[in-house]
């Protein structure tokens, strides 16, 4: 399969270009600086230097041309403002659906976060955050040109991946690490069944492909 994430620099999508691009697929990274090439070339992936707060349906939508799944992995990140929460989180993953829809891309992955909630309340950029990726989610869950599955991991740490999960439609609060994560989006990717899910992930003691079949056979 020909691969495109959007986010391509963040820690999950290098761990996920470098298990895809072992496993034999062609994968493309979209990122914004153009020194974060070289990453992309280590792990496997081909960089494409785009700007998703800038970019436009019709640009995004030419680089996706020809794939045949789309991961959007990208964030505005710790440290940023309640206006890239926006711009990111929501707008970027909005886009990144348009121009998926827009390319006739149908497999769209979305890496989430657990508790993303349109009707999120409180004040404070977490909460902000939480909004936006509820929204995102949301449209795309409305877009029958796509055969999304929306995955919302719990607490991510950098310790070293186990192969071992929990994943199913609510799991409650817990870590996992992004190791994981990546090889349950690779791993979703490899299973066109679970379209049409939402799946809360943590750490857990179910091997990841055998926790994704038993979710795909629901």
């Amino acid at each position: 399969m020909r691969i495109v994430i959007a986010g391509g620099h963040g820690q999950i999508a290098l761990r996920l270009e470098r298990l895809l691009a072992a496993r034999g697929h062609e994968v493309a990274g979209i990122i914004r600086k153009a020194e974060q090439g070289d990453d992309l070339r280590e792990a496997g992936a081909e960089p494409v230097l785009l700007d998703l707060e800038s970019a436009s349906v019709e640009e995004v939508a030419a680089h996706l041309q020809g794939a045949d799944a789309a991961v959007f992995a990208a964030g505005a990140g710790p440290g940023s403002g309640a206006a890239r929460k926006d711009t990111v989180d929501k707008g970027a993953a909005v886009l990144f659906a348009k121009a998926a829809v827009r390319a006739g891309v149908r497999r769209h992955v979305v890496v989430s976060s657990m508790g993303a909630d349109p009707k999120h309340q409180g004040d404070d950029i977490f909460d902000v955050y939480q909004r936006a990726k509820g929204e995102a989610d949301e449209y795309v869950r409305g877009q029958d040109a796509l055969d999304w599955t929306i995955l919302r991991p719990g607490a991510l740490t950098n310790d070293a991946g186990t192969g071992l999960v929990r994943l199913e439609a609510h799991t409650g609060r817990g870590p996992v690490t992004r190791d994981d994560v990546a090889a349950v989006v690779a791993e979703l990717l490899d299973t066109p069944a679970t379209a049409g899910l939402t799946l809360e992930l943590v750490g857990g003691s179910t091997p990841v492909s055998v926790a994704v079949k038993a979710v795909a056979g629901n």
